[in-house]
Parts: C-alpha cells; structure tokens; sequence
C-alpha cells in the first residue's frame, strides 16, 4: 500500500473571509481514526482568537483508512488526500 498523503488548504480553511477551523472541526469529527489535530502554530506571535493561526493538521497519516469522509464534509472543499 503506498503511503497516504492529507493536504489541507489554508486559503480556504482558517484565511481571512474563509471558514473558521475552530467553528468548523467537520473533518475533526467525521474522521474515525482521529487523523486530525486543530493546533495554533508554536511559532507565532499573533493573537490566539485569530483564526488565521489555527490549523487543522493530518498527523497521524498511517492510521488513514482513504474512507474520503474528511474530504466530504469540509465545506471549502480544503483537504485532498492521495496515495
């Protein structure tokens, strides 16, 4: 099997004028293996209400099961996974 890939992009979740990921979190909930982690950045200074700081990561890639369900319910269409 080869390795899974999540991208996630910025410009649609956690910008300005774009859904804010801590309101969202659909691909946090719908993801059964728990893929996902809703973080702000260790290396910013900026205000943590912002949503531009947080971000949803794909950190635990091996225990993707390519179920597509995170890709399904974002709406901003903002994750693609492959392999």
């Amino acid at each position: 099997m080869n390795a899974t890939r999540i991208a996630i992009d910025y410009s649609k979740c956690g910008e300005v004028g774009k859904i804010d990921p801590r309101k969202c979190g659909k691909c946090l909930k719908i993801c059964d293996p728990a893929v996902f982690l809703m973080h702000q950045p260790l290396h910013t200074q900026q205000d943590p209400f912002d949503p531009q700081v947080w971000r949803i990561t794909a950190v635990w890639l091996s225990l993707c099961t390519r179920c597509m369900k995170c890709v399904n319910a974002c709406p901003e269409k903002a994750i693609t996974v492959s392999w």
